[in-house]
């Protein structure tokens, strides 16, 4: 019979055997995550063409200048 510690092995291996064929698919997709991320927060901070920035945090809705 199995004990605890035959069982974390197992374990191990299990997760190492998975990683070694999974983890290249998991850091590609998470790198291209990252650069998406990335680049929509860098497109968030800059206004674009045609933005216009209202001082003293009022927007055209207000109605207030």
């Amino acid at each position: 019979m199995f004990g605890l510690s035959e069982l974390a092995v197992v374990l191990v291996v299990v997760i190492a055997v998975l990683a070694v064929r999974k983890g290249p698919d998991l850091i590609r997709s998470a790198g291209k995550a990252t650069r998406i991320l990335k680049a929509e927060t860098r497109t968030l901070r800059t206004p674009g063409p045609g933005a216009h920035e209202h001082p003293g945090g009022t927007s055209p809705r207000d109605g207030r200048p």
